[in-house]
């Protein structure tokens, strides 16, 4: 069920790992949910904390769990914060996208519904979901974000650390930023977002950015079909966790109805994975579930047959356009 698997490119060998539920079947496609861990984790104390693996054997849904490490991140940290791994082909979302690739050329083992594979992390991890959200928009259905930060909110460390603690900058100019990130494949992202107000290691208003980020990306992804305001959600409902936290989740729709954006705010929760496993590091048992929330928030969000054939008609674009270049090139 649980098994260790290593990519490599040119960089070297990076492991990662896949739990398979006990029913599934490989004949059927099902979705694929990939978790990142935050600083100082592991992929398999983020397995233990968030629960994906008990949620994936109910649902039938495989999960892929990337591993940094410290040849790359003395801390263990995805590097969301420098230039090189916030672009699309680069660093560690196109080695991310690698290990995805293949899970998905291991046809003995595995068949995937390409309109369903999602991606949510925690922290550093939640900083390259966004990351993978705006450069690979063809490829995941939806994100979610469990206090991260928004799109390039850091460039370096020291902005980094200063994000963290104050906020990164502008979201509509960080939305203009991850739109433009899309390039050929831009789309509305479906996206839910954890925050907790208490979090003294990522500080609650980059949760308020991220929302406000992707509100301005998919606006822009829309051509404007998709206008939010992060003052005036379609609705919010407050909730109460039994001998826990309070929180309020607001969501955001487009004109026709459909959800687009959800925004859980735990009133005095800290750093760590909302009603998680308190075996595992970072975690919080007293917060409404995040990891059933987002499977939830997952699943009623495919990726849609439109935005799948545009994405097909632009890399055919994106093939002819390359393959005349060539030839004109070689006839000089």
């Amino acid at each position: 069920m649980w098994q260790q698997y290593l990519y490599f490119d040119g960089d070297g060998s990076h492991p990662y790992f896949v739990y398979t539920p006990t029913t599934y079947r490989a004949a059927l496609p099902v979705p694929l949910v990939v978790m990142l861990h935050g600083c100082t984790q592991t992929a398999e104390d983020f397995a233990t904390g968030t629960s994906m693996n008990l949620l994936a054997e109910q649902h039938g849904f495989v999960v892929l769990y990337p591993q940094q490490t410290s040849a790359f991140n003395s801390n263990l940290c995805w590097n969301w914060f420098l230039p090189a791994h916030q672009q699309r082909g680069y660093g560690e979302p196109a080695r991310i996208v690698g290990m995805i690739k293949s899970l998905r050329r291991n046809i003995a083992h595995w068949k995937f519904d390409p309109a369903r594979i999602y991606v949510a992390g925690l922290s550093a991890g939640a900083c390259m979901a966004v990351i993978l959200g705006a450069t690979y928009p063809d490829l995941f259905a939806a994100i979610g974000v469990h206090s991260g930060l928004e799109y390039q909110a850091a460039m370096n460390v020291k902005n980094a650390f200063w994000a963290m603690w104050r906020g990164g900058p502008d979201p509509q100019q960080q939305g203009y930023a991850a739109y433009n990130a899309m390039s050929d494949f831009a789309r509305v992202i479906p996206t839910t977002v954890f925050h907790g107000t208490g979090d003294m290691t990522v500080s609650s208003v980059n949760g308020d950015q991220v929302v406000q980020q992707w509100m301005q990306t998919n606006r822009l992804a829309s051509r404007y079909a998709y206008t939010a305001h992060f003052e005036h959600p379609t609705y919010a409902m407050p909730g109460q966790v039994s001998n826990g936290y309070s929180y309020v989740v607001a969501t955001w729709a487009a004109s026709n109805g459909d959800e687009v954006q959800t925004y859980w705010k735990i009133g005095g929760m800290g750093h760590g994975w909302s009603g998680g496993n308190p075996a595992s590091s970072y975690t919080d048992p007293q917060g409404p579930s995040a990891s059933e929330a987002m499977f939830k928030f997952f699943m009623a969000h495919p990726m849609k047959r439109e935005d799948r054939q545009s994405i097909i008609s632009q890399r055919i674009r994106r093939h002819h356009t390359l393959a005349t270049f060539f030839r004109l090139r070689r006839r000089r």
